[in-house]
């Protein structure tokens, strides 16, 4: 697409592409008005696929506190602050530094909203930059994911195996850091699917049906291959059903790891460990106390558990009490560039991007994909410039950025 031969990494060259050719009276192909991405990606959907990444846990109150609770914050600009350049979207996380500070959220069976799926997200983040999350539910191999990242920075989320399915966790693991993921994201929220009433009224759930969707790590894992054949005297290929349902088993196990648990993930992971998930000030005091490099503040989007708390408000508990201490990313909500700058000043150091880019790849595969990440990036930019902020740094922009009126 014309429009995206613009040099990534620099969205507002992308504004001005798109300025320069309406000078011929050419219009983009996706609209930059995040707040549409949803509803045109709905009329592209399948019932299915549409009250899957859509749908919330029950009534969806936590997810309606999502976003309500980014309008209780407000941007105050500064006047006079003279710069001579754009505001930096560098950040520093995990000891290294990262060029931008959102991340693709690992969601997972992505090849239900368009047939290249991981391939395109993988491919989209790469090439702008973004740290791209590979999830344990994906529909697509993590080598062929991995192939398709390229140089990109990739990180591994876990749905986390009960310990008596230590060897398939340790396997994952190693896979994960022989094809080039330098952190590991474990999911807490999600050790069974939460009450989810579109997937209910369609009677889906991705991870039972007899293919790959939702299953392509397990099936390609040799561990799991030979659990499987020793259990059933089959190949995975000749009873997928079979096969998905008990890899769902695996990754879904219906009850939760303990604290102590984790010292076996240290055991078999010599990177970064990031819990994904925290809401208790408690819960982040103990992934000090253990020496846990990063936490994601984060509901599951509102997918998971009803009637919990916004995670934005969560976030501003945590960071008072841990911030510090540990490095801290934001989950749950975000939708354009205002958010994440909100989010940013109040403490955390990176947010994760789900549903919006997950809409970019319905609307568009990879160049939707592509457009949705540089158009948050460039709506923050935009917000952060015209504040009168010169970075995204703690030191730039903070809490005494905003404005509280809740």
């Amino acid at each position: 697409m014309e429009f995206l031969e613009t040099p990534a990494g620099n969205p507002l060259q992308y504004m001005a592409t798109v300025y320069g050719r309406g000078l011929n009276y050419e219009r983009p192909p996706f609209t930059f008005q995040s707040n549409e991405w949803e509803a045109l990606a709905r009329n592209r959907m399948s019932q299915e696929a549409l009250g899957y990444v859509c749908g919330n846990a029950s009534t969806g109150e936590t997810y309606q506190k999502n976003r309500e609770a980014f309008k209780k914050w407000s941007i105050v600009p500064r006047r006079l602050v003279k710069t001579t350049s754009y505001p930096s979207l560098k950040i520093n996380l995990f000891g290294r530094e990262i060029p931008s500070p959102i991340a693709t959220a690992p969601v997972g069976v992505l090849r239900i909203f368009n047939p290249d799926g991981e391939i395109a997200v993988a491919k989209a983040a790469a090439r702008e930059r973004v740290p791209y999350i590979y999830s344990s539910a994906a529909a697509t191999a993590m080598e062929d994911v991995a192939k398709a990242n390229g140089d990109g920075v990739r990180w591994f989320q876990l749905y986390w195996p009960a310990n008596e399915h230590n060897d398939i966790t340790a396997s994952l693991l190693k896979r994960a850091k022989a094809n080039g993921f330098s952190a590991l994201f474990v999911t807490l929220d999600t050790y069974k699917l939460g009450w989810r009433p579109s997937d209910l009224n369609n009677g889906y759930n991705p991870f039972l049906r007899s293919d790959s969707i939702g299953t392509a790590l397990g099936f390609s894992d040799p561990v799991f291959r030979s659990h499987f054949k020793a259990k059933h005297g089959k190949e995975v290929e000749e009873d997928l059903h079979s096969a998905a349902s008990e890899w769902a088993s695996m990754i879904f196990p219906g009850f939760s790891h303990g604290w102590e648990d984790i010292a076996f993930l240290r055991e078999h992971w010599d990177g970064p460990i990031i819990l994904k998930g925290i809401q208790s000030v408690q819960d982040a005091k103990h992934a000090v106390e253990l020496g846990i490099e990063g936490i994601v503040v984060s509901n599951h989007g509102g997918r998971q558990q009803d009637g919990g708390p916004a995670s934005l408000d969560c976030l501003v508990k945590i960071v008072k009490a841990v911030r510090d201490k540990i490095d801290i990313i934001f989950d749950s909500g975000i939708r354009c560039g205002a958010d994440i700058a909100k989010a940013m000043a109040i403490g955390a150091k990176m947010v994760l991007v789900g549903r919006p880019y997950v809409y970019g790849l319905v609307l568009g595969g990879e160049e939707g994909v592509e457009h949705v990440l540089r158009s948050l990036l460039g709506d923050l930019t935009m917000n952060l410039h015209l504040a009168g902020i010169p970075s995204v740094s703690q030191k730039d922009l903070n809490v005494d950025s905003l404005e509280f009126s809740g």
